[in-house]
């Protein structure tokens, strides 16, 4: 198994590890680690494992005074400028292997189509600079650089994100 099919897993069934969306902070602690940053804040709470964020909120039903996932997302735009060890938890790196700093839209799209899952651009969720992709029967949505210099400084830098890179790949 290589990253690309854990980013195509991640879009086509919204887990990693066999967790997703619903399951408590202990759930996602077993499967990526105690090496987290929690930010807890308006009630909410956000863990950061380095490549991967979860959101999680205490107001399921059913789930009283208890967390639940309420979305997470894959941020693979943090690995071109973190490369230290901890940036991708350890579970994911035993599992997967290397993950390289830019993960190409065509090579997602290819992998996501052989495991008979169709694309479609979002339009509704796409500006100027990134354009969002929707998976059919999944809530994830993958984000694409479409403008690597959005911001109009300059020339895009050929060592920082290209046009048709994967941003990150979320599921609300």
């Amino acid at each position: 198994m290589s990253a690309l099919d854990f980013y195509a897993h991640v879009a086509v069934c919204g887990e990693v590890l066999g967790v997703g969306l619903g399951a408590d902070p202990e759930a996602w602690e077993a499967a990526l680690g105690a090496a987290c940053l929690d930010v807890p804040g308006g009630g909410l709470l956000r863990r950061d494992y380095g490549l991967v964020e979860i959101n999680f909120s205490p107001d399921r039903p059913g789930r009283q005074g208890q967390m639940s996932c309420f979305g997470f997302g894959v941020k693979i735009q943090r690995l071109l400028y973190d490369q230290s060890p901890n940036t991708v938890p350890s579970p994911l790196s035993r599992e997967y292997g290397e993950f390289a700093p830019r993960v190409p839209f065509k090579e997602l799209q290819a992998a996501i189509l052989a495991l008979g899952h169709m694309i479609e651009l979002d339009k509704h969720n796409t500006s100027s600079d990134m354009d969002c992709y929707r998976v059919s029967a999944s809530s994830a949505r993958i984000h694409v650089v479409a403008a690597p210099d959005p911001y109009g400084s300059g020339d895009p830098d050929p060592d920082g994100h290209q046009r048709g890179d994967v941003w990150s790949v979320d599921v609300w």
